[in-house]
């Protein structure tokens, strides 16, 4: 679904996410990869799980990307299309297959996690600036990008580049620096993944991830102080929470067209302050899978920017999203319906850290989900 725009230039939609999809292929029983004798195919790539989770909360998104013209990107474009996305401008590429991986049942933090990746030459390595539609990418409120796709091909870090330098039509930049170890062949990926977050206007990291690519360690505040550049800055803690960090006066004035540089709309000459950061503890949850709950928050996050809402809301809200994701097997889950969401962040700070949630909370009305706090 996307907003009618005008003339031959793209629909206008809320959110335009670009990168790669694989399809994944999740184990039937836990085991090593070597002993798991069959699979659920699905689908996986951390941004258009972002643009999937935006959709079923209610905007209007499109992922671009390339995928091949294969049965895999038939089911990824059909996948991802049913969740209301608009994924018209992807382009099948019938010289390349589309990406695939496997992975075992355990989380990623566990010791015995196994992941299998058989994407070298896939379809989306060969996006380009001259192989998108640039007015397509651009024509969004807000663009999500991952470090992920940067480090696919020297190609597709043009790509990224480009979308994220100054330009006349640029929207809302949002980058999830996603630092994966094992897609970088040098080691230029850390000083890239911090060039091109400098130049984006929301930020998401995690503290962790920080500390193994750029080795800072003094927390949040550190991050903040080797990342000035963007308007919001959000710090991810795992467990313990998230910090997000905002440009105060002077800095924080429209830009692209779209409000202020982190996403609040502003009247001209940015005259109110806002705060300079806020902060969120995560919530209580009863985990079933952690693939995909930082696509999840990205996207709880991004939804909240987009209507407006306070910066610890919008924190909230990420942690809400991701503890949807979190409760549910696979990388996508059923968002909270917006009035229970928007009940839940409005909680005051006992009950927001004494509430807990388990699989199936999304299914809840706003009555029952409060009243599953533990005292």
């Amino acid at each position: 679904m996307t907003v009618t725009g005008t003339g031959n230039a793209p629909d206008v939609v809320d959110v335009v996410a670009l990168g790669e999809s694989m399809v994944t292929f999740l184990p039937t029983r836990p085991g090593r990869l070597a002993d798991v004798p069959s699979f659920h195919r699905s689908i996986g790539g951390a941004e258009s799980n972002v643009a999937c989770a935006l959709a079923a909360a209610g905007h209007t998104t499109r992922w671009v990307s390339r995928v091949g013209a294969d049965g895999f990107g038939d089911h990824l474009v059909e996948a991802i299309g049913a969740y209301g996305v608009d994924v018209s401008h992807v382009r099948r590429d019938p010289s390349r297959p589309t990406g695939v991986y496997f992975r075992t049942a355990g989380d990623r933090a566990d010791d015995t996690h196994e992941v299998a990746y058989y994407r070298a030459g896939s379809a989306a390595s060969a996006m380009s600036p001259a192989g998108v539609d640039l007015d397509a990418v651009r024509a969004g409120r807000v663009l999500h990008l991952s470090g992920i796709t940067a480090a696919l091909s020297p190609d597709c870090l043009d790509l990224l580049r480009e979308l994220t330098a100054p330009h006349p039509n640029r929207p809302l930049i949002s980058f999830d620096v996603n630092h994966r170890p094992g897609l970088w062949g040098d080691a230029h990926g850390p000083e890239v993944l911090l060039d091109l977050a400098r130049g984006a206007d929301i930020v998401f990291v995690g503290e962790d991830e920080a500390e193994e690519a750029w080795g800072l360690t003094g927390g949040p505040t550190a991050i903040r102080e080797a990342l000035p550049e963007p308007g919001t800055l959000v710090v991810k803690q795992g467990g313990k929470g998230a910090v997000a960090f905002r440009a105060g006066r002077g800095q924080s004035c429209r830009w692209g067209g779209t409000g202020g540089r982190d996403g609040t709309p502003q009247s001209p000459g940015c005259e109110t302050t806002p705060p300079p950061a806020a902060t969120a503890p995560a919530l209580k949850v009863d985990v079933v899978a952690t693939t995909g709950a930082g696509d999840a928050f990205a996207a709880g996050f991004l939804s909240a920017t987009l209507r407006g809402l306070p910066l610890t809301t919008r924190l909230r809200h990420g942690h809400l999203m991701a503890a949807a994701t979190l409760t549910a097997p696979g990388d996508l889950a059923t968002p909270p319906p917006r009035p229970l969401a928007d009940r839940l962040a409005a909680l005051d700070t006992p009950a927001w850290e004494t509430l807990r949630l388990g699989p199936g909370w999304t299914d809840a009305d706003a009555e029952a989900a409060e009243e599953a706090h533990t005292p």
